[in-house]
């Protein structure tokens, strides 16, 4: 009997976090990063990243995250440290990790230094279109056959 066919994870849409506060929760993320309101209701807002988004659920149903986290990639995190550091949010280990006010961990990754890539038409639309990889990010793209060129 054949194997069944299995789907293939192609990458993450969204991601969801719970808070207490849209309001609050808009603020604080807004304070750290530039970004764009994709839409808003009573129990939810999006925040829009050019083909993905993060999704804000009031509501929050779990105590705060411990080694559980998402990569949230950036264009630029050089000032990130010190904005948190004014907000009075503290640092989680040598990494660029923090938690919000509800517990939701968060890494802060820099795009040009890791593998995910958005395509040429998307960064376009973002208006990042001059971004570029570092030479490691861009060998590591090669070696699994996923870069038009050698950047």
């Amino acid at each position: 009997m054949p194997e069944k066919r299995k789907a293939r994870a192609l990458g993450i849409n969204h991601v969801v976090l719970e808070v207490g506060d849209l309001d609050q929760a808009l603020d604080f993320y807004g304070k750290i990063f530039e970004f764009s309101l994709r839409g808003k209701n009573e129990h939810n807002a999006f925040i829009d990243m050019g083909d993905q988004f993060i999704q804000l659920r009031l509501g929050r149903t779990q105590e705060a995250d411990g080694a559980r986290h998402f990569g949230f990639v950036v264009d630029d995190r050089s000032g990130i440290r010190e904005t948190l550091d004014e907000m009075g949010v503290d640092l989680i280990g040598d990494r660029l990790n923090f938690r919000d006010p509800w517990g939701n961990r968060i890494e802060v990754v820099p795009y040009d230094n890791i593998q995910f890539t958005k395509a040429d038409h998307i960064l376009r639309g973002m208006g990042l279109d001059g971004l570029k990889k570092t030479e490691d990010a861009t060998n590591e793209l090669a070696e699994k056959g996923m870069t038009p060129d050698r950047r």
